[in-house]
């Protein structure tokens, strides 16, 4: 993200299924829009009612686009961050408008008042992932002025693992985490 942009999180529910489309360029991307209404606590009838409704147009797009299409469906109540973006335009009837949007970086269902179960998207990388070296077959410098592919394949997480965490012998955060030898004297 660039230094100045503005970067909210909001909580609501969705009006609409995603609707997932491909642009000319063939990235895909999911549009929905999310409300959040504010409840409002009245003193003189001493109960919550509703206040007013924002409605914030929301895009998502590449793999996360497919992602919500797949996993969001209307009324779900979502948690969603990003980064809120203008855009100007003039309507067909001459007018000029001004309109918000959050371009998704984040999101996911909200466990207030449901459960979900998640499910792992396995992919192939294209590229070096930064951040998560279980995700490729690592490359290492051979020490002969050249770089190859590691023989040894990463180990697989265990089958009831969903987040396909290492297990506690083989962490990717090397011995970070675990108690020092005792020193010999």
């Amino acid at each position: 993200m660039a230094i100045g942009e503005t970067v909210i999180t909001i909580v609501g529910n969705l009006t609409a299924d995603p609707e997932l489309r491909t642009t000319g360029q063939g990235a895909q991307v999911a549009s929905f829009t999310i409300a959040n209404t504010a409840r409002v606590y009245n003193k003189q009838t001493g109960q919550y009612e509703d206040g007013p409704a924002l409605f914030m147009r929301c895009s998502a797009w590449r793999d996360m686009a497919s992602h919500c299409a797949q996993s969001l469906a209307k009324g779900m109540r979502v948690i969603a961050q990003g980064r809120l973006q203008q855009h100007s335009y003039q309507a067909q009837d001459g007018t000029n408008r001004t309109v918000m949007e959050l371009q998704v970086d984040e999101i996911g269902p909200s466990l207030r008042y449901a459960t979900a179960q998640v499910s792992r998207i396995s992919r192939q990388p294209q590229g070096p992932v930064y951040g998560n070296p279980a995700a490729q077959t690592p490359t290492v410098n051979t020490g002969a002025g050249g770089w190859s592919q590691r023989s040894q394949q990463p180990a697989q997480p265990p089958a009831d693992d969903p987040w396909g965490a290492p297990s506690d012998d083989q962490s990717s955060f090397g011995d970070f985490g675990k108690p020092d030898p005792e020193p010999e004297f």
